[in-house]
């Protein structure tokens, strides 16, 4: 019960330093909210053609219909990303507390050090889930002021996806920034995330304008699947009215496997179950892995003592 008291102190201590400092908050709702302006001022109409490009010549649908799809398509690929980009931002209160030896402090304590480790566990998530929710909110004003077409039982699976998508962030944050010490290190690692992670998963550009042998080889990183069950879910309802709209089966099918609602490992289309296997698979290892290098740090650290 003692050691649950410091862990939860130590939770809600790391959160408000996320939270007190402004710049660093700025910075995770930073990329974001850019896509998001982005694709309103400059990218929309593109992407409502290529939606356009799979209908039969002359047929036509409502106009909420195609702007609700591509802003639906958008975010879908905006909380896939920040699930990742933000879990490694608001993760620097645990690479900052070693840079300034704040964790010395802690581990000279009488606290244990899972409950440290833990405990920027806790925070990141729920930092991260906090953003999340918030772009999420702007996002959903959006597709309501344009055309709102998301069911109550997708808007659950949407929360769903998002925590998956966290669990994945934030075990992959914990353990690639749990090597690193130094401020300069720590800003490579930001920046290349950010920069890259977005491509490789298929968030920013669909997975199918990608060369087959490219296909492949992303379609076997379990961020692919993160991106595709929000897909799946924010694209539902759309293409359901499609279909009531009197949209052609091919089309339709085209739009799936071209927007990557519908994702192919080598010409085999991977169910929805499965993607959530993957992923929650890949989550498990991730977890494994993070456990591990609890124990043997720890390991170290009582070693050097002796």
């Amino acid at each position: 019960m003692v050691e649950l008291k410091k862990f939860f102190s130590l939770v809600k201590r790391n959160t408000k330093c996320y939270f007190k400092d402004k710049l660093t908050f700025f910075m995770s709702m930073l990329t974001p909210l850019i896509l998001l302006v982005l694709f309103v001022t400059f990218l929309r109409n593109v992407y409502i053609s290529s939606f356009q490009g799979a209908f039969p010549e002359g047929f036509s649908v409502d106009s909420k219909l195609l702007d609700g799809i591509t802003g639906a398509w958008l975010m879908s690929s905006i909380l896939s990303v920040s699930a990742v980009t933000v879990a490694f931002c608001s993760n620097l209160i645990m690479v900052d507390d070693k840079i300034n030896s704040t964790v010395t402090d802690f581990q000279v304590s009488p606290i244990k050090p899972i409950t440290l480790t833990l405990s920027y566990f806790a925070s990141n998530f729920f930092v991260t889930f906090s953003v999340m929710m918030g772009v999420m909110l702007i996002g959903h004003i959006y597709l309501a002021a344009v055309g709102w077409y998301i069911s109550a039982g997708d808007f659950f699976m949407i929360i769903v996806d998002c925590v998956c998508g966290i669990l994945f962030g934030t075990l992959l944050a914990g353990i690639i920034e749990s090597f690193i010490k130094t401020q300069g290190a720590l800003s490579a690692v930001a920046t290349l995330v950010s920069s890259m992670y977005g491509f490789i998963c298929g968030a920013y550009m669909p997975i199918s304008s990608f060369s087959k042998g490219l296909q492949n080889i992303l379609c076997c990183l379990p961020g692919t699947y993160s991106v595709g069950i929000l897909r799946n879910h924010y694209m539902g309802g759309y293409l359901d009215a499609f279909v009531e709209a009197g949209v052609p089966s091919e089309a339709i099918e085209g739009i799936k496997k071209g927007f990557d609602v519908d994702i192919y490992v080598f010409d085999n289309k991977v169910p929805l179950g499965a993607m959530y296997g993957i992923l929650l698979g890949f989550c498990a290892l991730l977890l494994a892995a993070y456990v591990a290098i609890i124990f043997f740090k720890n390991t170290g650290r009582k070693k050097a003592k002796r």
